[in-house]
């Protein structure tokens, strides 16, 4: 029999919405232990600088910044534990959950803050230069190329978007998408095509990002032509995929309420899921903002719901 934890309140994730959701979980003594996932702290610490979360005047370093939520979190008496949930049974309370430690955990009130990973190309050279000019949030990292040249990957709605946002800033914007029409909606199609710093590439696949050395960085990408089969090289300074986001909630397929990609829903302004005592934030369920500080928002809310219910039952 394998071990098992009692506590009032699990936290899963330990992002911005996590680390959020324990800090006011603990300051209202509900105790709470937070699992660390797999990845710990989030996609915040693939991030370098961060200059868009308030009250820091000067750039932080994403790491760092999960560093002292963490941090702030076990002070006020949370418990961290570094373990993957592997399975969750959410028919009753307490609910329990099961993680690749071996050990199982009993949970009062559940916040999911699981998160959602960017869907990525899967090249070598892409892994080599993430945060060294390869991104996947022009919001966050739109505006360390100003006056560059960018290129955006993919042909939906959140690629043109993410397109026309970094106009504001990069003197050239090039989008590469493998089919001749985009699948992105027509208003949003128009706004691209009148841009004058936007140009598209069809029928194109990146097959490396180009770049290195020292100072680390990206100087182009090689691009394949789907029909011909040819090769050629663009230059540019950032390279942003835009291809989709996956949450992460394979565990609760079928338990929970979501939406036909995988993100949970919950009831309107709230964290509240389709089943009492299960709340969700941040990024398992805002596919439209992603954040941080759009998370850590929902995290304080997730904590102030499981109270609220705690308190009832």
């Amino acid at each position: 029999m394998s071990d098992i934890e009692h506590v009032k309140v699990l936290i899963l994730g330990s992002g911005p919405a996590g680390c959020t959701a324990a800090i006011y979980a603990a300051r209202a003594m509900l105790e709470p232990m937070m699992i660390a996932g797999l990845q710990p702290g989030g996609q915040l610490t693939i991030t370098t600088e961060v200059e868009n979360y308030p009250g820091f005047a000067e750039a932080i370093q994403g790491p760092w910044l999960m560093q002292q939520m963490q941090a702030q979190a076990e002070h006020l008496g949370t418990a961290v534990a570094f373990d993957l949930i592997a399975s969750a049974d959410l028919a009753r309370r307490p609910f329990i959950l099961s993680g690749d430690s071996g050990k199982r955990y009993s949970a009062q009130a559940l916040i999911i803050a699981t998160g959602a990973q960017a869907k990525w190309l899967g090249l070598p050279s892409e892994e080599n230069l993430k945060g060294f000019g390869v991104s996947a949030c022009a919001t966050c990292d739109g505006f360390f190329f100003k006056g560059k040249k960018v290129v955006v990957v993919g042909g939906g709605n959140t690629a043109v978007e993410e397109a026309l946002f970094l106009t504001n800033f990069a003197s050239e914007v090039t989008l590469i998408h493998r089919r001749d029409s985009l699948r992105a909606d027509k208003t949003n199609q128009m706004r691209l095509e009148k841009n004058p710093k936007a140009r598209i590439v069809w029928n194109a696949t990146v097959e490396e990002i180009l770049g290195g050395g020292n100072p680390k960085g990206v100087s182009g990408v090689r691009v394949r032509d789907v029909n011909t089969g040819a090769l050629s090289t663009l230059a540019c300074d950032g390279f942003f995929v835009a291809i989709g986001h996956q949450p992460a909630t394979e565990i609760f397929q079928g338990q929970l309420d979501m939406d036909e990609e995988g993100y949970i829903r919950t009831a309107p302004d709230s964290t509240r899921t389709s089943i009492p005592g299960v709340f969700a934030a941040g990024d398992v369920k805002d596919k439209i903002f992603r954040q941080a500080v759009t998370a850590a928002g929902m995290g304080c809310m997730a904590a102030l719901e499981a109270e609220k219910f705690l308190a009832g039952h």
